[in-house]
């Protein structure tokens, strides 16, 4: 296992959450790294990406101005904080680590994803 996400649990609408994922080998210093989601009975989605160094980002417009993605400084972890959440973000959320330094939009440009972490938001 490269990617360990964790923070996920159960609150109610309105609350925040932030996730964490923990680089365990290092691996994604120099890669761009994306926040996905997938809900029961639907396709893995993205929800937000960052870029190697944290200077672009990317949110899915679902997400914009409630959900914001960081590197941590000197640590190989990125971070979702999450405000604000509705009943519609439950999910299990994983990260991935892109192929290049940028961030991506297509899964396909993905690997070494992580085992993902439940969130569930009640109303």
């Amino acid at each position: 296992v490269q990617l360990q996400a964790s923070g996920g649990g159960s609150v109610q609408a309105g609350d925040s959450l932030r996730l964490s994922c923990a680089d365990l080998r290092r691996t994604f210093t120099n890669n761009g790294v994306g926040w996905f989601r997938q809900a029961p009975g639907k396709e893995r989605e993205l929800v937000a990406a960052i870029n190697w160094s944290g200077s672009s980002t990317y949110y899915a417009d679902f997400v914009k101005g409630r959900f914001t993605i960081s590197r941590g400084k000197g640590e190989n972890t990125v971070y979702l904080q999450m405000n604000n959440l509705k009943p519609e973000d439950t999910a299990v959320y994983y990260c991935a680590k892109s192929r290049t330094a940028g961030y991506a939009i297509s899964r396909r440009d993905y690997v070494s994803w992580g085992q993902g972490t439940q969130v569930t938001v009640s109303s």
